[in-house]
């Protein structure tokens, strides 16, 4: 999640094939073995657009979510370049906003660039560990590879085997307690579209 411009809303241009994600399938929206962009898109759209007014977006810049301008448009959470992992990045951003949250540009949250000093560093992975936990979930509900994300090659030094660990942690609390909402909701869908299996604690361990 990142802000780094202001945007104006702009239409929904993804077309939904369907108000019921049971009815996409992989003939008609891409195969198992390839990972598109536009497969997430569908899901995403045709599970949460009607009813939450928000459509998944390919940006061309660095991801942002914007909310609606007026009745007439929809809420966008904006993914970075086509990057599948920053679509499921981004996706989890959204399923923890809350309501007041996804009415302000980026959830109302200022993103410090790579190059953060070892304070603005452990804030930074502070606000990340729900989202990530959650990525996690939905990269192994995509049957995608996972990797946690430090994002400060230019600043302090980072525990990156100790954050793994606090994602792991967050994700297994999550499988345990349930995951918020609308992440179990689009879990369920990934798995459903990408033929896997139940998620359990063990997934978890490893990277």
């Amino acid at each position: 999640m990142h802000l780094w411009l202001k945007c104006r809303p702009m239409q929904m241009t993804s077309t939904l094939i369907s108000s019921n994600p049971q009815d996409l399938n992989p003939s008609s929206l891409g195969t198992l073995d390839i990972h598109r962009c536009q497969d997430l898109i569908n899901l995403f759209n045709c599970t949460f657009a009607n009813h939450y007014n928000t459509v998944l977006i390919k940006g061309d810049h660095e991801p942002i979510y914007i909310p609606a301008a007026s009745t007439e448009q929809s809420h966008q959470v904006v993914f970075a370049h086509g990057y599948f992992a920053s679509a499921l990045h981004e996706i989890a951003h959204w399923c923890i906003a809350g309501e007041k949250r996804r009415l302000l540009e980026d959830y109302g949250y200022w993103y410090c660039p790579d190059g953060r000093d070892s304070e603005q560093q452990a804030r930074f992975e502070q606000v990340e560990i729900k989202p990530q936990a959650i990525e996690w979930a939905f990269s192994l509900a995509a049957n995608k590879c996972f990797k946690v994300s430090t994002d400060n090659l230019n600043g302090a030094e980072v525990d990156h085997i100790g954050f793994q660990l606090k994602v792991s942690q967050q994700a297994k609390f999550y499988l345990e307690n349930g995951f918020p909402v609308r992440a179990a909701q689009f879990i369920q869908v990934l798995q459903s579209f990408y033929k896997t299996k139940k998620l359990s604690e063990e997934m978890f361990d490893e990277l």
